[in-house]
């Protein structure tokens, strides 16, 4: 009797072992930010990013067992004031070596919220793999009472695990919300929806531990060409802010730097006062690209409306804010120096 319930036993614990083997294999990669922040008082603002190491992080929330096979990594341990390129270069060649090798289904980024959009529209144009990459973060530390990081980080592994999100591009997952890596935005300085995507909404939620989509973004859905897994530098690209009596100082300045392109944060539908506007005829006379974006968090700045681009020699950055039109125009010189193909790629990818 004894004999068979051991061999009972024995079998649960194999079938137990088979089913938990099953479970979607999820990576994280952790780059410091709030989410690993650390401060002195558990009530005050105050605090260090990226003090606390990505297993700590795995370890705050055991109920994810249950749902996928999760490992971490360390990418970096910064603020995402101090995100810089070499760390986005080493993110996107981890993910596309971590995909080509299957180590993962599925990928989650934990990522300070100051340049957290950045770095997802960087890494939606540049990841080549349909599997989901998602990348989530805080507006508390971990130390503050009710900190966001531990559900934002549950929640992104759900996403991350849910077999509905292979193809979708890189997204992000923040207070329930599920946004598309090129349409969001940061919002709010503090609150802890700290995120948006003003001109299309989120693409769906996570809520009870379900992942529901609502829409699918087809820009994200088109492979783009922007492969740099042999590009050595990328491009010098600038943004100059356009303000009431602005002078063209700054554009003058890049110029003289040489740059390989502008974005102008314009007012409106990306427009510049005559000043500014001669300025940029004399940085595209010197062979520097210009693209006119707004300082407007919603809205497009449209082609040849208010502003004659082909006359001018200008882009328009479609619905690209000015620091998302600065990584297109980067990753777009890497492919061609086509004023006409630049403004295709606005307004394809």
């Amino acid at each position: 009797m004894r004999t068979k319930l051991l061999s009972l036993l024995m079998l649960v614990s194999l079938g137990l072992a088979a089913q938990n083997s099953k479970l979607p294999r999820i990576i994280i990669l952790g780059t410091g930010g709030t989410i690993a922040g650390s401060g002195t008082s558990s009530s005050r603002a105050g605090y260090t990013a990226g003090k606390i190491p990505v297993e700590d992080l795995i370890g705050g929330i055991p109920a994810i067992k249950d749902y996928a096979e999760v490992s971490g990594e360390q990418i970096s341990s910064v603020g995402s004031q101090d995100m810089t390129i070499e760390i986005w270069e080493k993110l996107n060649k981890r993910i596309n070596e971590i995909f080509a090798n299957n180590e993962a289904d599925g990928i989650v980024i934990t990522h300070g919220t100051d340049t957290q959009e950045e770095t997802a529209f960087f890494l939606n144009l540049t990841e080549r793999s349909t599997n989901p990459v998602v990348i989530t973060g805080s507006m508390r530390p971990a130390t503050a009472i009710s900190a966001d990081g531990p559900k934002n980080l549950f929640d992104a592994i759900l996403v991350a695990a849910d077999p509905k999100s292979k193809g979708r591009g890189v997204m992000v997952l923040f207070d329930e919300n599920i946004f598309d890596g090129r349409d969001l935005i940061k919002i709010n300085t503090t609150k802890v929806g700290g995120f948006g995507a003003l001109n299309t909404g989120p693409i769906g939620q996570v809520y009870d531990a379900k992942v529901e989509f609502a829409m699918h973004s087809d820009r994200s859905d088109v492979k783009s060409p922007f492969d740099i897994s042999k590009v050595d530098k990328l491009p010098n690209v600038v943004i100059v802010y356009m303000y009431a009596d602005a002078s063209p100082d700054a554009i003058d300045f890049w110029i003289g730097k040489k740059v390989d392109g502008i974005v102008i944060a314009g007012v409106g539908n990306g427009n510049m006062n005559a000043a500014y506007i001669e300025a940029v005829k004399r940085a595209v006379a010197a062979g520097i690209k210009v693209v006119r974006s707004t300082r407007i968090p919603a809205g497009r700045v449209v082609l040849e409306d208010e502003v004659d681009d082909a006359k001018l020699g200008t882009i328009a950055s479609d619905d690209l804010n000015p620091q998302k039109a600065r990584i297109m125009l980067m990753l777009g010189l890497t492919q061609t120096k086509d004023t006409k193909k630049l403004q295709e790629y606005f307004l394809t990818y």
